[in-house]
């Protein structure tokens, strides 16, 4: 691996979400039940929260659960909603030990009490963490929240976008308005944004995997990372000098003067 004339490590501050897709499919193609492509999933998301700070990312969003999931199999998706309480209250330690501070966005008027509890537990314990943000989306649905903030807003006049930002973020139970999203990963073959973080992720940008959910490692999210480091963004703008090559290390990312190889 290449690696950098600087010693000193390079601040990213990515926000990437990941549109956590494939359980279903992983088992299916397994002869097993649903429910355990969902369990293998979550260990897919250990490996990629452990490996997430060392790539730059502060920010990292999961889409666990849409509004539209609610449709599924009431088996499959009350197996679902006890795997979120049990991994929320078993992750707990965990995290904190990490410094991981964890919010869970989305709506919570049809979530039962006990996922309640446990989310608004997880949130308080590691609410002094400081090396990453973890947000799990459950029960969200982008629009909904769009349409939820804007209602708050209508007798409002002079709105700001960041105005909007922090009422999207107070109906999504955030905390406070996310940065954008950076980079938008998808696993499971499919192209499409499924009503993730719409807001956040104007300028995100895409990177899809073959590959299911439960495959997923810190390998394939430093993959995405260094395909992200390839892209010119612009926001518009006309092109400018691009920006100095990172190159990622086992302390995080660097500043490289040769280019990095495409993942």
């Amino acid at each position: 691996m290449i690696q950098s004339t600087s010693s000193k490590p390079l601040q990213c501050g990515l926000h990437v979400a990941i549109i956590m897709d494939g359980n279903g499919r992983w088992a299916t193609r397994r002869g097993l039940p649903r429910s355990s492509g969902h369990r293998a999933g979550a260990d897919a998301v250990r490996r990629t929260v452990e490996a997430a700070p060392s790539l730059g990312i502060d920010t990292l969003t999961l889409f666990a659960f849409t509004a539209g999931n609610w449709e599924r199999p009431a088996q499959e998706v009350s197996a679902l909603l006890q795997l979120f309480c049990d991994f929320f209250r078993a992750q707990k330690k965990r995290w904190v030990a990490q410094g991981i501070r964890v919010s869970v966005i989305g709506r919570r008027d049809r979530l039962g009490a006990d996922l309640r509890a446990a989310v608004e537990e997880v949130e308080e314990a590691t609410a002094p963490g400081e090396v990453m943000h973890l947000r799990i989306a459950v029960d969200y649905s982008a629009r909904d929240a769009i349409l939820r903030a804007a209602r708050r807003m209508r007798s409002r006049s002079g709105v700001s976008a960041d105005d909007f930002a922090q009422v999207l973020s107070e109906v999504n139970h955030s905390g406070e308005p996310a940065p954008d999203v950076d980079l938008l990963i998808r696993t499971g073959g499919e192209q499409r944004l499924s009503d993730c973080v719409l807001w956040e992720s104007a300028y995100a940008e895409l990177v899809f995997f073959q590959r299911m959910w439960p495959e997923f490692d810190g390998q394939d999210l430093e993959a995405a990372v260094r395909e992200f480091y390839t892209r010119h963004r612009r926001f518009g703008r006309l092109p400018e000098e691009a920006p100095a090559e990172l190159v990622l290390t086992g302390g995080g990312a660097r500043p490289a003067h040769t280019a990095m190889p495409n993942a």
